[in-house]
């Protein structure tokens, strides 16, 4: 695990990941301290806490209005589908593997 330090809203957080997620991680912390500073910014509310909860709402709601087009798989969230296409990789390369070794 990686220390990643970073601030969201002024103040500093320690943060740890795998190097591989930290262009993501700190892709997050970009969203998420943005989406704070937005609120505080619209000086409806005050408190952190109520800052933070605000932003939380409105990230979620974005992540919840994130699906697939209609059709069979309306339903589905775009991270669902990219962790459906790692898995059929993952089983493609588990049998693409053995067929390749025996043709050598």
């Amino acid at each position: 695990m990686e220390r990643v330090d970073v601030s969201i809203l002024g103040r500093d957080y320690s943060l740890a990941c795998l190097p591989t997620e930290k262009e993501a991680l700190l892709a997050a912390v970009r969203h998420v301290d943005q989406r704070m500073l937005g609120v505080k910014g619209s000086g409806k509310v005050s408190s952190n806490e109520r800052i933070a909860v605000m932003a939380a709402i409105q990230i979620a709601g974005e992540l919840l209005t994130m699906r697939a087009p209609d059709g069979p798989l309306g339903n589905v969230a775009v991270g669902d589908f990219k962790r459906k296409i790692d898995d059929m990789n993952d089983l493609l390369d588990q049998i693409a593997t053995p067929a390749l070794q025996q043709q050598k």
